[in-house]
């Protein structure tokens, strides 16, 4: 697997090797030793989600706090946009985003570390998208940030014009009333 950084260095893409031929193709989807080793840290995924959802549907920005949650995230069919916000007090990317586009095509997978909120957008008429988390999900932890807060300017892409959203999405808090993560909150 190759493993680059994004412009916020704790946000990765997961490039797997591919392997194909007239019969299809084979890849290691995830590889715990392979990866740990790439992020420098223990890894202990907990839950597997999984989501399908048709163009032009946003969800997001989400996040839990407390019980903050680290993703690895794919696309096993279809293609999204994928948005991480960086929610973390003190540091020099607080409130900085990154986007990747994700596709079965590509099979690109972003790692998206405790302390950011999340969300995407789906660019292809459906998509199937797979989770894996550090943590379980909590119903009363769940948090949304707006997902076109004017503050975090994300260049979500205009062939979506009007994305479909959740109520819950609708009613998410503005970027400046988002629960922020403290260093203690995400100790491993």
């Amino acid at each position: 697997m190759n493993v680059r950084p994004t412009a916020i260095p704790d946000v990765v893409v997961v490039e797997p090797k591919v392997f194909g031929d007239a019969r299809g193709f084979f890849f290691e989807s995830f590889n715990r030793k392979g990866l740990e080793a790439a992020l420098g840290r223990p890894l202990d995924f907990v839950q597997d989600n999984h989501s399908r959802s048709v163009r032009g549907v946003l969800r997001g920005l989400h996040y839990q706090h407390p019980h903050p949650q680290g993703k690895l995230v794919r696309a096993v069919r279809g293609e999204v946009l994928d948005v991480a916000v960086d929610l973390r007090r003190g540091s020099p990317t607080l409130g900085r985003w990154v986007a990747e586009v994700l596709s079965a095509e590509n099979k690109r997978e972003l790692w998206i570390p405790e302390g950011f909120a999340h969300g995407f957008v789906v660019l292809s008429d459906e998509a199937e998208f797979l989770y894996k988390t550090t943590d379980y999900w909590h119903p009363e932890a769940e948090r949304c940030i707006r997902w076109d807060d004017p503050s975090l300017a994300i260049d979500w892409p205009t062939r979506v014009a009007a994305p479909t959203v959740s109520a819950k999405d609708a009613a998410g808090v503005r970027f400046q009333d988002a629960v922020l993560f403290d260093p203690k909150d995400l100790a491993r």
